[in-house]
């Protein structure tokens, strides 16, 4: 089966840990930063981060606009966290001047939980990933008020967790998908697994 070739945003996040879980879930992975290395990649994964920064990072390294036009043309994206962030196509309770792709349908609220006090871990019943639940770290993390016409809900928080219960924290539009959480440091790369099925499909 072929390794299809995922680059992972390298401005800020997780982006080592990205590519660990990239490589185990059968892709070959390299870091972005340049428009040149977005132009080879089957994939991008869009890492968490602070998105108001990584808005403004785009663009002092001349990737925006290039990104915009590669998601238009269906290049497949992963967005968890931040990522999520920028993926949307309405963001609440950000800067006036943060930058997002626009890219899925969905109206996503930034920093929906709180605080980094507010961290938490929790398991998801998770669409399209079969046996145990997801286990979930949601770190200063977003949620979905709204998802548009196609947009796909694959997790919710659930009602256990209060006033978080049934916030939508997973989504899938196409070969594009974003999640709350992190699932680049639990160990479980089912999620990584899926976004490389849906490279390797649209490759």
């Amino acid at each position: 089966m072929t390794r299809p070739l995922v680059g992972v945003l390298a401005l800020q996040g997780d982006v080592r840990e990205h590519i660990a879980a990239l490589n185990d879930s059968g892709a070959d992975a390299m870091g972005v930063r340049r428009p040149e290395e977005l132009d080879k990649v089957d994939g991008i994964v869009i890492p968490g981060g602070e998105s108001t920064t990584m808005s403004k990072l785009l663009e002092i390294f001349e990737l925006l606009e290039p990104l915009r036009q590669r998601l238009s043309d269906g290049l497949p994206a992963y967005g968890s966290c931040a990522g999520m962030i920028l993926l949307a196509s309405e963001v609440l309770d950000t800067r006036p001047d943060a930058k997002h792709l626009n890219a899925i349908d969905m109206t996503v609220r930034r920093n929906a939980f709180g605080r980094q006090v507010d961290s938490f871990e929790s398991d998801l019943e998770f669409t399209g990933i079969d046996g145990d639940p997801v286990r979930a770290v949601f770190i200063r993390a977003p949620w979905v008020e709204r998802v548009g016409e196609g947009v796909e809900v694959l997790a919710r928080v659930p009602h256990s967790e209060g006033q978080a219960a049934d916030r939508i924290v997973a989504v899938r539009h196409g070969s594009l998908m974003a999640t709350s959480f992190h699932p680049e440091v639990t160990g479980d790369r089912r999620v990584h697994d899926l976004f490389v099925d849906v490279v390797r499909g649209r490759a």
